[in-house]
């Protein structure tokens, strides 16, 4: 009677699933790299997109009324311009709601009442992804306190695209009537597209629109408590018209930035949507001198490739 010779089975060692398990974490620390390019890279196209839907909005607004939107409007109780302590009213944002599809959420605005009004809590509830960085994390909403840290005037919508003012501080709006950037009617202009109760055509736009910054973007930061928003201005707020639009005298995240400057959590730079609609990521390496003029509507500077 013959009988088979029985076989031990050999497992893995203890070395070898040591080095097996070396093996896979050495992949995933090699692919975990290219995973997280190719999301940011989907988040960057997304932004992308977003600048190009607002810049159609704008172009679409400017057929419509001759003229692109106001930075936003604020007019005193005489109905003469101030620029941060009259009425809060209407910003970019708000007026081309309509030409992004959102005329539902338009609806909700009461125009003829302070953005703080209670008929405009649902309005300022309301959440507008076109307006989002999907590369920036945010909460919804943040609380808009009175300038010099007093009480919450109203909870805004976070945004992270904010009209380009120029390269003037907008710190400076708040200076007394006559004194630049605010006029002697009290208005406060910047030397770009958007300002205070500002109506620019786009035959204004001398320096040509395809080297005049339009939007850009602005990252959040939550350490600082600086949010943007952007149905518009509410008056007396902290840092109210900042909130809507930006200055351009630091280039893009820059390390000394302020508030008003623009930046952006992409590597590198931020991007821009020109007059022109078209969307350029401009470097944060750019010449601070190029970047400036690009920010003006009618400086008469010449600009090369940028």
């Amino acid at each position: 009677m013959l009988f088979a010779k029985s076989r031990s089975l050999r497992g893995f060692t203890l070395i070898e699933l040591l080095v097996v398990i070396a093996i896979i974490a050495v992949l995933i620390a090699l692919l975990l790299p290219a995973v997280q390019q190719a999301r940011e890279a989907a988040r960057r196209t997304q932004c992308k997109n977003n600048l190009k839907q607002i810049g159609l909005a704008l172009h679409n607004y400017h057929d419509s009324h001759r003229v692109f939107p106001p930075g936003w409007i604020a007019v005193d109780e005489f109905r003469m311009p101030s620029a941060h302590e009259g009425t809060s009213g209407v910003g970019w944002g708000t007026s081309i709601l309509p030409y992004i599809e959102q005329d539902a959420i338009y609806r909700l605005f009461n125009p003829s009442l302070p953005l703080t009004d209670p008929a405009n809590a649902a309005f300022l509830r309301s959440q507008v992804n076109a307006y989002k960085c999907p590369s920036d994390p945010q909460p919804l909403q943040f609380d808009l306190h009175e300038e010099g840290g007093g009480p919450v005037l109203a909870r805004l919508p976070i945004a992270n695209y904010i009209a380009v003012f120029g390269p003037e501080s907008l710190d400076d709006c708040e200076l007394p009537a006559g004194n630049a950037p605010v006029l002697p009617d009290g208005t406060c202009k910047g030397s770009g597209m958007f300002h205070h109760n500002s109506s620019v055509r786009m035959a204004s736009i001398t320096d040509g629109t395809s080297g005049t910054f339009m939007i850009g973007e602005r990252k959040t930061r939550v350490d600082m408590d600086w949010y943007t928003s952007w149905p518009g201005m509410v008056a007396e707020g902290e840092e109210a018209f900042q909130r809507v639009c930006g200055s351009a005298d630091h280039v893009p995240n820059d390390p000394h930035h302020h508030f008003d400057d623009f930046s952006s959590n992409h590597t590198g730079g931020a991007q821009f949507c020109l007059a022109d609609g078209s969307v350029r990521f401009i470097s944060e390496n750019i010449n601070q001198e190029v970047y400036q003029s690009l920010a003006t509507i009618q400086g008469g500077e010449v600009v090369g490739e940028f």
